[in-house]
């Protein structure tokens, strides 16, 4: 087993990506998408989760995507469509139906017949000292391989289940994965539950505390060796950025991004409107942050470069305009005179 005690998400990333490059302990296994270097029962501890982006895997992470994936499990969603329009390459791992088999939000807000984020906060507000609540996210009447040992879909949930616990009065998070590639999914893990920690921690009305991720296969693609192992340190931007408030003021505002969210999917805009649906004048600016980006990125998907700064001049967090930086110069433009254009090699 390896263990790995970081400060930040990135930091821990690259503590283990140091680990897979190292060889010790590395197993050659097969997998779907080729052969893997593997690392076993991995641990990872991150003490601050609001230090959730990984800032220095190449190439540069899609922020815009990383966020929408949050919205839609705090809204519940399941369907694939507007995911699928901010990352065009996920039908390939995840299958090519109208609703995604394993979505984390469906699973997590509906899937077994209560909301269980909802229930999770209210058992933890009535009792900080409770050992009982676990967020189940795989399901083995859905999810279990046939006799054969074949999927029964393409999009079986990595995540098994989230463990929470109220300790010195923060709340701490544990996950638990089955299969974790550390560079496709790890990233977007770390966004997509650190993220929930913290909204959830403002429900209860407490600070969240350690993020520990135990991913019982953290596993490297060959065909992505060459780009991991050549990922650099890049220090990370700061923030100050809290999305930990009380749940009736949250909902809402997750409610809104939502339709949003809908709304940049639905058709191609003005500059202005792509703009406005970047401005939340009535949340907390931590919100309108996070929406900046998705809107910026959808202006981008659509070819309007005035759209892109309609957005995007509207963030002002360091960190997501860092990471939108290495994200736009990823795609071939960081300035305003320089075309918006896909490099054909690399996800959209």
């Amino acid at each position: 087993m390896r263990s790995f005690d970081a400060a930040s998400a990135d930091e821990a990333w690259r503590l283990a990506v140091d680990a897979i490059k190292d060889g010790t302990h590395v197993l050659r296994q097969n997998g779907r998408g080729g052969y893997t270097s593997e690392l076993l029962h991995v641990t990872i501890h991150v003490h601050d989760s609001r230090q959730r982006w990984v800032v220095s895997r190449t190439p540069a992470l899609s922020v815009a995507f990383a966020v929408v994936e949050v919205i839609g499990i705090l809204n519940g969603r399941r369907d694939s469509a507007y995911l699928n329009f901010f990352n065009p390459r996920l039908p390939k791992f995840a299958g090519t139906g109208a609703e995604y088999h394993g979505a984390y939000g469906f699973r997590l807000r509906s899937g077994v017949g209560f909301d269980q984020l909802e229930r999770a906060s209210n058992a933890l507000k009535a009792n900080g000292d409770g050992r009982q609540i676990v967020l189940q996210i795989w399901d083995a009447t859905l999810d279990f391989p046939s006799d054969g040992g074949t999927p029964v879909e393409d999009d079986i949930p990595c995540n098994i289940c989230s463990m929470l616990k109220v300790r010195n009065g923060k709340l701490e998070w544990s996950q638990i994965m089955r299969s974790n590639d550390i560079f496709l999914g790890l990233p977007h893990n770390f966004v997509q539950f650190m993220t929930l920690q913290e909204v959830l921690a403002g429900w209860i009305g407490i600070e969240p505390g350690t993020y520990t991720h135990f991913a019982d296969s953290l596993h490297l693609y060959e065909k992505d060796a060459e780009n991991v192992f050549s990922s650099a340190v890049v220090p990370m931007a700061g923030t100050s950025d809290s999305l930990a408030l009380p749940k009736h003021e949250t909902d809402p505002i997750w409610r809104e991004m939502n339709r949003r969210v809908d709304a940049l999917v639905q058709k191609e805009l003005t500059p202005k409107e792509y703009g406005t649906i970047a401005r939340l004048d009535d949340a907390p600016q931590a919100f309108g942050n996070l929406m900046a980006v998705v809107a910026a990125d959808a202006a981008r998907r659509r070819k309007s470069l005035d759209g892109v700064y309609e957005a995007i001049s509207l963030c002002e967090s360091p960190i997501l305009m860092q990471l939108w930086e290495r994200w736009a110069e990823r795609k071939g433009f960081n300035r305003r005179e320089t075309p918006v254009g896909d490099s054909p090699q690399l996800e959209r």
